[in-house]
């Protein structure tokens, strides 16, 4: 199994806090979000499901307006 980690940004004040993703024995994706003194939250998807939020997590990438072009 492989894991990704991801820390959130200095500029957001969430580098504490820790996004991990992998897919588990069930064929699901696993996604676990640990914060400060709190528990890790975490959402399981089914395949199809993962694709509609990759669908949607690129549409609000793409709403991201770059601080370089302004």
């Amino acid at each position: 199994m492989v894991q990704l980690l991801f820390y959130g940004s200095e500029s957001s004040e969430t580098e504490g806090y820790k996004l991990r993703c992998f897919c588990n024995s069930t064929n699901q994706i696993f996604i676990g979000l640990e914060m400060d003194d709190y528990p890790e939250s975490f959402i399981v998807f089914d395949k199809q499901t993962a694709i509609k939020f990759s669908k949607e997590l690129r549409k609000q990438i793409a709403l991201i307006e770059d601080e370089w072009l302004d």
